[in-house]
């Protein structure tokens, strides 16, 4: 009786040398207490909570007969502070429009099982699968950081992207509202900012996209997967409804404000087949620019997008996996800039002149809309001295 308590207090692990990232388990290997319990992870993308590839041990819980397991509670969301010192993010990556990116937050409570961005959790010694999307870390003094690193000495202003990583307006920006004091810092001087989100909640700073919008200062581009609520719901289960993203667009441009369609990413046999019927409803909202991105399997997303897929869609498995290799010169991933984002071979080449047939067809990115620099004003440091001439 004692041992049964005590079991259900603190369920029972195995310590296994922690594998490599990219490891993978056969299709036909079960591993006990590797895939968490459905109750527990209901509303999360992920199906495993594996150790960071950099712990030096993994651990698993199982079931040794005392029902150990019955009494774990779900996956909560909880928040921490991240007391970072700077807030612009600098990247020299030569395939990529921007140099400089503001992430508000670390993890993402959308749940994409897709996200490139889950390995950074490993950074944290966490894990890239259901801690990702359930143990969040927020930068409360964003906007002060921020306000500080435009009036240094010597900074030049370029546009500044946010949303390349996390997602700026997940649901915990309704409680902390640092995008908000963002967008505030950045309209008052008058400094240009890229937007991607999967939210509507971007419509709540409507008031401030839409000042920004007439100086050329904003644009705003919302990702959308897939027009089967079904298959969204599965794969970011915590993000904006299909239609609700294409309202928002449309709210978005009917104000002025710059918009773009992101078909991101592009799944060969899951979502490729609606390239065409997304751009279709995107153009119908009112949006004018559109771009793509296929597939990335970073690290441990491979091994994620496994996961949910033999969980989810079994029977197209072994299908999605070749394209996906036909894509990536054999592998499951080539991180190769210029190739990344696009990928290679017959496929992709199919995926890509579809996607400029039907942009051609729509009238879309019949000319880029360019952010201006032009307004931007060093904000004051608060200790300066004000000019007695001002």
């Amino acid at each position: 009786m004692a041992r049964n308590s005590a079991a259900l207090r603190s369920p029972p692990v195995k310590e296994l040398p922690s594998a490599p990232a990219g490891i993978f388990v056969d299709d036909a290997t079960e591993l006990l207490g590797v895939v968490v319990e459905h109750e527990r992870r209901r509303g999360r993308g992920a199906q495993t909570n594996a150790s960071g590839r950099y712990e030096p041990l993994a651990r698993i819980a199982f079931d040794d007969g005392w029902r150990s397991l019955d009494e774990l509670p779900p996956f909560k969301t909880t928040v921490q502070t991240d007391a970072t010192r700077k807030i612009i993010t600098r990247n020299d990556s030569p395939d990529i429009g921007f140099d400089r990116s503001i992430n508000p937050y670390r993890g993402c409570e959308h749940g994409c099982v897709y996200c490139y961005a889950r390995p950074t959790h490993a950074y944290l010694g966490l894990s890239p699968g259901l801690d990702f999307e359930s143990k969040l870390f927020v930068k409360p003094e964003a906007a002060e950081l921020l306000e500080r690193e435009l009036s240094a000495p010597g900074y030049e202003p370029k546009v500044i992207a946010i949303g390349t990583n996390t997602d700026p307006y997940q649901p915990i920006e309704r409680r902390y509202q640092v995008m908000r004091r963002i967008l505030e810092v950045l309209e008052r001087a008058g400094h240009p900012v890229g937007i991607v989100t999967k939210s509507a909640l971007v419509l709540r700073d409507l008031d401030i996209l839409a000042r920004m919008a007439e100086r050329n200062l904003a644009k705003v581009a919302l990702s959308v997967t897939t027009l089967d609520p079904e298959l969204a719901r599965k794969m970011e289960p915590r993000a904006a409804t299909p239609m609700r993203r294409l309202e928002t667009l449309r709210r978005l441009a009917q104000v002025g404000v710059p918009t773009t369609v992101m078909v991101a990413p592009v799944i060969p046999a899951l979502n490729d087949m609606e390239i065409e019927r997304i751009l279709d409803a995107a153009q119908a909202a009112g949006v004018k620019e559109a771009g793509y991105v296929l597939l990335r399997l970073p690290l441990e997303v491979r091994d994620l997008f496994r996961e949910w897929l033999m969980a989810n869609y079994p029977d197209r498995y072994r299908h999605v996996f070749k394209l996906i290799r036909e894509t990536r010169g054999g592998k499951d991933y080539d991180s190769t800039w210029g190739k990344r984002m696009k990928g290679t071979g017959p496929y992709a080449w199919m995926i890509g002149r579809r996607f400029e047939m039907a942009c051609e067809k729509l009238g879309l990115n019949a000319c880029k809309f360019s952010l201006s620099t032009a307004h931007f004003r060093a904000p004051k440091p608060a200790t300066e001295q004000l000019s007695l001439f001002e």
